[in-house]
This record gives structure tokens, C-alpha cells and sequence, in this order.
């Protein structure tokens, strides 16, 4: 490259409307838009992946593992709090087979004060008698310019 080649080279290109518009077939109608390629030569940085991204388990090493968390979960109704050793199993056979970064399972929610216990789900009491969100509220509410 020579040192212009290595600076902005800009060129035309022309928008047009699409050729079914009668507006198409005058060639008046097309207007010029600057568009820019840059070539620099600046050396690229490579960044490791994000946590929790990690290789696919092709060799389903770890599937009986996944099986039992996901029947413990369908069993469970989706209380996933009821299944955590199932899924500490499976994060663990996952590290141990290098399909992802080996970490302290504490950091990953495992730690005994994030134990969750004696959970109770919300029984919908409210809407069973009735309640919708707002419809307490009496009158025509006014935007913050009409007060």
C-alpha cells in the first residue's frame, strides 16, 4: 500500500429507489452516499471467551448427569432450589472433563449461605379474589404537563 492507501479511501455510491416506482425511471432520483473502507494496520487483540461460554459436550459425557437434573426439575415443577446437588453434579462432571474453566463451585452459587430453604411460592391469592394490578386507582390520571 502506498501511505494514501493506508488512510481513508472514500467512494460514491449511488441509492436508488427500487425500479418498480415509476419515480425510478428517472435517473435524478438517485443521490450519491460517501462511504468509507479503512485499512489500517493496527495490530487485532484476541479476547478470551465470556464466562459461561464453553465447548458443547459432543461426547455426551456428562448426559446422564443433565438427565437427572432435568427430571428432577420436571418433577419438582421447576424449583430448581430442590435440585441444586443434581446440578452441582453436573457443573462438577463438566470441569472435570475440561468442557468448562474449573471454578470453585462457592463462587458459582453452591456455597452454603446461598442455599435456599424452606422456600414458599406465591399462591395467587389476590388474583383468585379477583385483583387486577391499577384497577384500585380512582379517576383519570393526568400526565405530569396537565397537573
Amino acid at each position: 500500500f502506498s501511505p494514501q492507501s493506508s488512510r481513508i479511501l472514500r467512494r460514491n455510491i449511488y441509492l436508488c429507489p427500487p425500479l418498480s416506482l415509476p419515480s425510478a425511471r428517472k435517473s435524478s432520483n438517485c443521490r450519491p452516499i460517501m462511504s468509507s473502507m479503512n485499512f489500517r494496520s493496527s495490530k487485532q487483540t484476541i479476547k478470551p471467551p465470556q464466562r459461561g461460554i464453553f465447548p458443547l459436550d459432543h461426547d455426551s459425557e456428562c448426559k446422564p448427569y443433565m438427565e437427572k437434573y432435568i427430571s428432577c426439575l420436571k418433577g419438582q415443577q421447576d424449583k430448581h432450589h430442590l435440585c441444586r446437588e443434581l446440578s452441582k453434579d453436573y457443573l462438577q462432571c463438566r470441569m472435570d472433563r475440561q468442557l468448562m474453566a474449573a471454578e470453585d463451585l462457592d463462587q458459582l452459587g453452591f456455597s452454603e449461605e446461598a442455599k435456599v430453604e424452606n422456600a414458599v411460592e406465591y399462591d395467587k391469592s389476590k388474583e383468585k379474589e379477583g385483583f387486577i394490578a391499577g384497577k384500585h386507582i380512582d379517576g383519570r390520571l393526568k400526565w405530569w404537563f396537565q397537573r
